[in-house]
């Protein structure tokens, strides 16, 4: 296959990005870019002076492009994307996939009938250390996962049209659901707002996977220090990541509880205490978003279905729509209808509601929430 031209939706925090590496990518050429701003227009045409560069998606549909990428405001993700996919092109959209999960399961649809690449830029799935961890964790290095804890926050980067979940969980359940490889049952969350009484921006977010198994998220724009980090904890060892430290990204401790065998220890709780060595397994260096834009490439010339495909990315957004439902609720815990979007489940009408009228702040959507560049 020749190398697969490809059109990039917006220019902005990171468009530019996208264009880097799809440019340095050997299986794609980035033949335009499309934003309604005419600055970001010129400042990416000073950089990429042989870029078609258009301020509308009816123009960008008419250049000869195979694929697109969006990197736009999630309000405006279920407009190009269908846009996209009705005139035959594949679509690699920035997370989340959509603003509701009708919308969602309603762009996966799409995708299998025009049978198109439908694949969400989850930029952790094609994070070495993240692929490190998936290893151990199905090799049994960590025995049966008891818990996982994750930590992402920083001081700002605000949001004006989704809540701190919306921005910053859709890592850590992509990477959680990838990981465990189970569908989600439950989930229940917590947050509250502070610079602007609709936006949350501290939250708590626990989604339960089993019997045994929950996983607790905080995120935050209001935190003083910036820290991203998760435990994986299980019956034989636990493991840390740290995504700032790039040196040792990972750390896995032979440090746990021995419970006794026989029933009468149980019963009286004799529990041990393990200390054991740690060790850094060597993670290589490497660009996840180049490996986005490689395996999307790779998928369309292959036919082959996606890591993050459009089923993970409807997954992420049910449990990112339940979690505001459960905010609204005060920590209400909400069942979640896998049979809708499980792994490798046909896709049906999750939670039952069949509604596209509503965002995850509970505003109207439609038409007249995208800008006039994407109408």
């Amino acid at each position: 296959m020749s190398q697969l031209k490809v059109g990039i939706v917006g220019a902005g925090y990171w468009g530019p990005n996208l264009i880097r590496n799809f440019s340095a990518c050997p299986l794609t050429e980035v033949v335009a870019v499309c934003d309604s701003s005419p600055e970001r227009l010129e400042t990416i045409g000073r950089t990429f002076s042989h870029l078609a560069l258009v301020n509308s998606i009816d123009q960008l549909l008419e250049l000869p492009i195979q694929a697109v990428a969006v990197a736009t405001p999630v309000s405006t993700h279920y407009q190009l994307a269908s846009r996209c996919l009705e005139a035959g092109l594949h679509v690699l959209v920035e997370k989340p996939l959509a603003a509701t999960t009708y919308d969602a399961r309603s762009l996966v649809e799409l995708a299998e009938q025009r049978q198109r690449v439908l694949m969400v830029d989850h930029t952790y799935l094609f994070n070495n250390a993240v692929s490190r961890i998936k290893e151990l964790v199905e090799y049994g290095e960590l025995g049966d996962l008891y818990y996982i804890d994750s930590i992402r926050i920083n001081l700002g980067l605000f949001q004006r049209d989704v809540n701190v979940v919306w921005d910053l969980a859709p890592h850590d359940l992509s990477i959680v659901d990838y990981i465990l490889g189970c569908d989600a049952r439950s989930i229940s969350a917590w947050g509250c707002a502070h610079a602007d009484r609709d936006i949350e921006d501290v939250a708590y977010v626990n989604v339960d996977y089993n019997e045994q198994m929950l996983a607790n998220f905080h995120v935050n724009w209001l935190s003083p220090v910036k820290i991203r980090q998760m435990i994986f904890a299980g019956s034989r060892k636990s493991l840390i990541f740290n995504e700032l430290n790039t040196a040792e990204p990972i750390k896995v401790y032979d440090r746990g509880i021995e419970l006794g065998e026989g029933i009468e220890d149980r019963r009286r709780l004799m529990v041990g205490y393990r200390t054991g060595e740690v060790r850094s397994p060597h993670i290589e260096v490497g660009e996840p978003l180049q490996a986005v834009v490689s395996h999307f490439a790779e998928c369309i010339r292959d036919g082959k279905t996606p890591l993050s495909d459009g089923r993970l990315g409807l997954r992420v957004v049910s449990q990112l729509e339940a979690a505001t439902r459960s905010i609204r609720a005060q920590g209400g815990r909400i069942v979640l209808s896998n049979g809708a979007f499980n792994h490798g489940a046909a896709g049906s009408r999750a939670n039952g509601s069949g509604e596209r009228n509503q965002d995850q702040l509970g505003r109207p959507t439609g038409e007249k929430r995208v800008h006039a560049l994407l109408r």
